[in-house]
């Protein structure tokens, strides 16, 4: 063999082990459909806006919760998670402001913690339902107008609600104060979750031989004067979960001390701060749910068909603290029937 074909036959041994050691290096099968590992840890940063009607233990607790969620799940905030987080201080048209801004902004999802900044959100987004809405804490997110029915939203917007059990709240009542017969209601008639509740303890209560008198306020600065405008005229007292009244809770708590009321409250971090006693909500856990959701709509879930969330477990809290201070004793048996205990 000459050595112009030597050479020759070198070259394409050279060029085929180049090519086999390409092909050894080519994908065995098909790639990862994009954004596949962008949904579990995502590289780029996503951007979530969190709107809170006001600040109280209840609501930080859902926003903490849900939070905690999302970082045990690869979303690191200042890594691949950017949070803005907006209170509305209670004014509906801040509200509106701030999801304005969010929509502005192009945020990846909102959270919207309690009714009327889930409203703000929902409306902001009309023209923007690109924009998928995660609300927690909302009573009855249909006649709040946020989803066309519980099981199919059919728009952007999807979360949790904590609808109360009423009847067994009220129920409450009897245990502690067995000869009760008319029970306040404080809330504020511009939260829609409030007056849902009202109307449903309108209704159970007089199976329970109990009559239902309401003392409404606009703001958290009415609710003193009217917690006390109910002294004298009822046997105890029903807060549900009004952010209004329950942002204000400390006032309250002043006047049924004083006049050894007791407070049934609607979930039990409320309790924990003073309430005598609720078969009620953990919103943490509410909360840690909710990023459930929204990891699974950040994965690529259609709010539009991803049904509407309740907690399944309810816990029954009793404060013995609160009990003493209203006038209340507390039967060895209800000791034993509680989840939680306050000493």
């Amino acid at each position: 063999m000459s050595r112009k074909v030597l050479s020759v036959v070198v070259i394409l041994l050279l060029a085929a082990l180049a090519l086999g050691g390409c092909g050894e290096k080519a994908p065995a099968g098909p790639a990862p459909a994009a954004g596949e590992e962008k949904a579990t840890q995502p590289e780029e940063q996503v951007h979530i806006g969190i709107m809170q009607i006001v600040e109280h233990p209840s609501l930080d607790a859902m926003r903490r919760g849900f939070m905690d969620f999302l970082a045990e799940h690869g979303y690191q905030e200042g890594k691949n998670v950017a949070y803005d987080y907006a209170n509305a201080q209670g004014d509906m048209a801040t509200a509106q402001t701030i999801a304005k801004q969010f929509v502005a902004q192009g945020v990846d999802l909102i959270l919207a913690i309690a009714t009327p900044t889930a409203q703000a959100a929902v409306n902001a987004t009309r023209d923007r339902p690109d924009i998928p809405v995660v609300f927690t804490g909302i009573t009855d997110p249909v006649a709040a107008g946020l989803v066309k029915s519980l099981e199919e939203p059919g728009g952007n917007a999807t979360g949790m609600t904590d609808m109360i059990p009423v009847e067994k709240d009220l129920e409450l009542v009897k245990k502690f104060r067995p000869e009760a017969r008319r029970v306040g209601y404080l809330y504020n008639a511009g939260e829609v979750n409030s007056e849902v509740v009202l109307n449903i303890a309108r209704e159970v209560a007089p199976k329970l031989g109990l009559e239902i008198v309401p003392a409404s306020v606009t703001n958290s600065s009415e609710v003193k004067q009217a917690a006390e405008s109910l002294v004298g005229r009822v046997d105890a007292v029903f807060i549900a979960t009004d952010n209004t009244v329950v942002s204000a809770l400390d006032s309250v708590l002043q006047v049924v001390e004083k006049n050894k009321i007791p407070l049934i409250m609607g979930d039990a971090d409320s309790v924990r701060r003073g309430g005598l006693a609720t078969y009620g909500i953990d919103y943490y856990k509410m909360g840690y749910q909710t990023g459930a959701m929204a990891l699974r709509i950040l994965q690529g879930a259609d709010p539009a068909t991803t049904p509407v969330e309740a907690l399944e477990d309810l816990d029954f809290v009793i404060n013995l603290q609160a009990a003493a201070r209203q006038g209340v004793e507390v039967s060895e048996e209800l000791r034993q029937q509680a989840d939680e205990l306050i000493q």
